[in-house]
């Protein structure tokens, strides 16, 4: 055998070890941009082998927010290239039902803004399931749907994404392989996951027009492509889990055309990339190593040193025994390293060796600031080390970036009003009763009629924002905090962002660099969740980030200035990358309930509850005693909750 030969042919032994635990073909690209180019490229030269033939390219495609940016290079490539689609004809995926199709959130509306509006298609040639139909007449549009794919040719395409119930389309667990175009009933969690763009999941339509699964699979090439760790856990069940009409995206590794197009992120939780001790042979670097070892005592619930050699052996991980071993010695290092984040003390505590303490023991009192997306993210997300940091006496500041407006639901602001106009009549002010009862009348007219995600007036847009403030100052003096340092940024763009996509954040840098300066922080807190590249979250952090990039560069105090981040309610970081843990007493806990329900708007049944229906402070209950009882099964001490916090390296 040649050596040129020989070579390729181990590369492609290790590349089908390494991935041998996957059951359809699956390319990891380092984000989504550079995947969407991919897969716009493969799209335009689908259209430009068929027009050289004199034939018309026929794409499945899809919408929501994971092929827009396929759709902008789709556009780049017409504008700037001269890719043509006059030869193309599409048929969408689905549709909601009943949906008019100018209403936002129509699957009509997205596809004109996204792409046809800007390429030279013709409009005929455009099929999207119509939402517009009486329910007697959906049966027929669905069987001459197929027979309109069937008689263009069939699809030369199908783009997909993936739903975090595994649904393809809108194929919703229970659906069948060999199924056709039809009306379905949306899961619950596929309208909670939707309720933003209708402003409420109430308003999320319970059903919609979907190609069948069997539809999709006569397309000649499917991609489905998922971005953001958010889609990771449902990517790892599609590609490695085994086939089940409860995870439609399973049916997928029954067809010898599809791919899976993924960004790092959505490729995270596959074995290759989360466990890849057991998929190839790897080199252990330190990090590596703690992973492992914790994967391994949570795999086989044995506390981390009661680990043995024969566990190693056992699960992919003899050669870190080999070169690293005895499996005493890991065990030891690692228990010592996890039980080194663990700290009473979040500000560092005074007069004592700090080395091997996750914070700086000087200064003894230190500038503290807590940046809050959201009026509640503090007291949801670090409330209990909120409290502490206030508790030993450090100068604790807090900054609520956003105003959190959009989040309120308009029976408050009904409420509100009624008692401004009560209070103004108790108290003899006659005139500002009448302005009030003028403003409420007006606004419950307006409410009367309003339509699912319509931007609020101005006027009822400052009243929410209102209600909000006062609650965050009740949650923050619950806290301990003095007023003079709770901050409201009010940051433009947060309002700025729902009249226009392409806004400016130079203003929202200028007035965080200026509380920087004020507070001059030894620490700094901020929310870590990162998974929605468009959310406020991370909106909010690169904006921080920015300010303290420029300070770096002329303020002398950045220099002794950490920046830690703390995740949301939902998730915590994975044990072996936490590298402050902060344990909570069951007071603490409680306190921190407390301070989470000055936040009334948000209590019960808060506007957009995300895709989790417990209240906002049990999720953060749930999610502390969750970390608590992790650190207990690997060995270390019980406590009653944890708080966990990653430092962000600047360099």
């Amino acid at each position: 055998m040649h050596v040129y030969q020989y070579i390729h042919k181990m590369a492609r032994l290790n590349l089908l070890e390494e991935t041998r635990f996957e059951k359809v073909p699956v390319s990891v690209y380092p984000d989504q941009n550079s995947a969407s180019k991919n897969v716009a490229n493969r799209i335009a030269e689908i259209i430009r082998a068929k027009q050289e033939k004199g034939e018309k390219a026929v794409l499945g495609l899809a919408t929501g927010a994971t092929p827009v940016k396929v759709y902008q290079e789709l556009i780049r490539l017409h504008k700037e290239e001269g890719l043509s689609f006059k030869n193309v004809i599409t048929f969408n995926l689905d549709e909601y039902y009943p949906m008019q199709p100018d209403a936002d959130q129509s699957y009509v509306t997205f596809m004109n803004k996204n792409l046809f509006d800007h390429v030279d298609i013709d409009k005929a040639n455009v099929n999207i399931p119509d939402g517009t139909l009486a329910p007697d007449q959906v049966n027929a549009f669905c069987e001459a749907y197929e027979q309109k794919i069937t008689a263009a040719g069939g699809l030369d395409i199908q783009l997909l994404g993936i739903g975090r119930t595994g649904h393809i389309g809108f194929n919703e667990p229970g659906s069948a392989p060999n199924s056709g175009t039809r009306i379905v009933t949306l899961d619950d969690l596929t309208r909670r996951d939707a309720s933003r763009a209708f402003g409420g999941k109430e308003n999320v339509p319970r059903k919609a027009i979907t190609m069948g699964v069997g539809t999709i699979f006569k397309a000649r090439e499917i991609i489905l492509m998922a971005w953001t760790e958010t889609k990771a856990e449902i990517i790892k069940k599609a590609v490695e889990g085994e086939i089940s009409s409860e995870i439609p995206a399973t049916y997928l590794q029954l067809s010898d055309n599809v791919e899976f197009i993924l960004d790092e992120a959505a490729a995270s939780l596959l074995t290759r990339f989360d466990l890849p001790w057991l998929a190839e042979d790897v080199t252990w670097t330190p990090t590596l190593i703690k992973k492992a070892v914790v994967w391994l005592a949570l795999e086989i619930n044995k506390p981390i040193l009661k680990l043995t050699d024969e566990d190693y052996n056992a699960h992919g991980m003899a050669k870190l025994v080999t070169e690293n071993g005895p499996a005493y010695n890991i065990n030891i290092r690692i228990f010592n390293e996890l039980q080194h984040t663990i700290t009473g003390w979040p500000g560092g505590k005074p007069n004592v060796d700090d080395s091997q303490r996750p914070e700086r023991a000087n200064p003894a009192k230190k500038n503290v600031i807590v940046f809050s997306p959201h009026p509640d993210d503090d007291v949801i997300s670090m409330g209990g080390t909120f409290i502490r940091l206030a508790d030993q006496g450090h100068n604790v500041h807090v900054a609520y970036q956003t105003c959190g407006n959009t989040a309120v639901w308009d029976d408050d602001v009904v409420r509100y009003l009624e008692f401004a106009e009560d209070l103004a009549n108790q108290i003899g002010a006659k005139t500002e009763a009448a302005q009030i009862s003028q403003i409420y009348d007006e606004e419950r007219a307006i409410f009367a009629t309003k339509k699912p995600n319509q931007i609020d007036t101005e006027l009822v847009r400052k009243i929410k924002a209102l209600i909000r403030k006062g609650e965050a100052i009740a949650g923050a003096r619950l806290v301990g905090l003095p007023d003079e340092n709770i901050h409201f940024q009010d940051l433009p763009f947060y309002d700025r962002q729902k009249f226009a996509k392409d806004v400016s954040f130079e203003d929202d840098i200028q007035q965080t660099m200026e509380l920087l300066r004020q507070v001059k922080p030894h620490q700094v807190f901020a929310a870590g969740d990162f998974a929605d590249p468009h959310g406020t979250h991370k909106v909010c952090f690169d904006i921080l980030f920015e300010a303290l990039r420029r300070l770096s560069k002329t303020d002398e105090w950045t220099k002794d200035c950490w920046l830690w981040l703390y995740r949301g309610a939902w998730h915590e970081y994975p044990i072996h990358e936490i590298e402050m843990a902060v344990p909570l007493s069951p007071q603490e806990v409680y306190r921190k309930r407390l301070a989470i329900f000055k936040h009334q708007s948000q209590k019960d049944l808060p506007v957009f509850p995300g895709d989790d229906p417990r209240e906002f402070w049990v999720r953060a209950e749930d999610r502390t005693s969750d970390t608590a009882a992790l650190y207990d099964r690997l060995g270390l001490a019980n406590y009653e909750a944890i708080e966990a916090f990653v430092r962000w390296k600047f360099d």
